[in-house]
């Protein structure tokens, strides 16, 4: 299995290295719109829409959001509003992460995704458009924060972080992912000349936040009765499995981009 998600995140780090650095900017932001929307389709898997015209029509509608918000984005408040409501949202799904196990209405469903999805977008294609290497930036982070929970976890884990949604992870399992967060962006920052007394602390949150945009898919995974969202990666699940925690981290670091001058 661990030989399995290995190949899988080799390939997958192979396409995204070709997408950020290869393909023209156009044929990219259609990349990054194509991977919200394949989140979207297995969204709508999550809100029990069997057939594949449910699914389609879930998926066209944060097609359409995300078609007002990119016209919205003209205005040079929308994308800040966007993503303070997005951050608003992930304040309120922590407060949920503390009160579950709680029923899961399927309009809050239906809206959860919406609000997980489109301004998931718009950070993304906003640390794209300023930056692409910004963009592997953060995308690192949340990496790091996953995978250094994910070997921590398997060696020291004894406590567990959320046993009613998501069994397997630990407090050990978070605090070595933070370390390992801390260790690269102190080894960025060196190199690059940065203020750490910002990057550091600011990147921390990044990661602690994406721990919540993990465990709040995997509420709604829960609810589904199902493991992963979808099968596209072998030992990985679904592309929703992949992108939950840049889900949540994704509109924080971009508005330590507008706000704080991260780079």
């Amino acid at each position: 299995m661990l030989r399995q998600r290995i190949f899988s995140a080799v390939i997958a780090a192979v396409l995204l290295f070709v997408v950020l650095f290869a393909l023209p900017e156009t044929a990219a932001r259609l990349v990054i719109v194509a991977v919200i929307l394949t989140a979207a389709w297995e969204w709508a898997g999550l809100l029990s829409l069997a057939s594949p015209v449910a699914r389609s029509g879930y998926t066209m509608l944060v097609a359409g959001l995300i078609g007002l918000v990119f016209i919205a984005l003209a205005t040079p408040w929308a994308r800040e509003g966007v993503l303070l409501a997005a951050m608003a949202w992930w304040v309120a799904a922590l407060v949920w992460l503390r009160l579950y196990p709680t029923p899961v209405p399927a309009a809050v469903a239906w809206f959860v995704g919406i609000m997980v999805l489109v301004p998931a977008w718009v950070a993304l294609d906003f640390l794209y458009r300023l930056e692409p290497a910004l963009l592997l930036f953060m995308l690192v982070v949340v990496w790091a924060a996953d995978i250094g929970a994910y070997f921590s976890g398997k060696t020291f884990g004894r406590v567990k972080l959320a046993p009613s949604i998501s069994p397997g992870k630990t407090w050990e399992g978070v605090i070595g992912g933070l370390l390992l967060v801390l260790v690269l962006v102190v080894l960025r920052g060196y190199w690059a000349g940065d203020n750490l007394a910002v990057l550091v602390p600011f990147c921390v949150a990044v990661a602690l936040l994406s721990v919540v945009g993990d465990l709040t898919v995997s509420i709604f995974k829960r609810n589904a009765g199902v493991k992963d969202s979808g099968s596209l990666f072998p030992g990985h699940g679904g592309l929703l499995d992949r992108i939950d925690s840049v889900t949540a981290a994704s509109p924080l670091f971009a508005l330590g981009v507008l706000w704080f001058g991260v780079r």
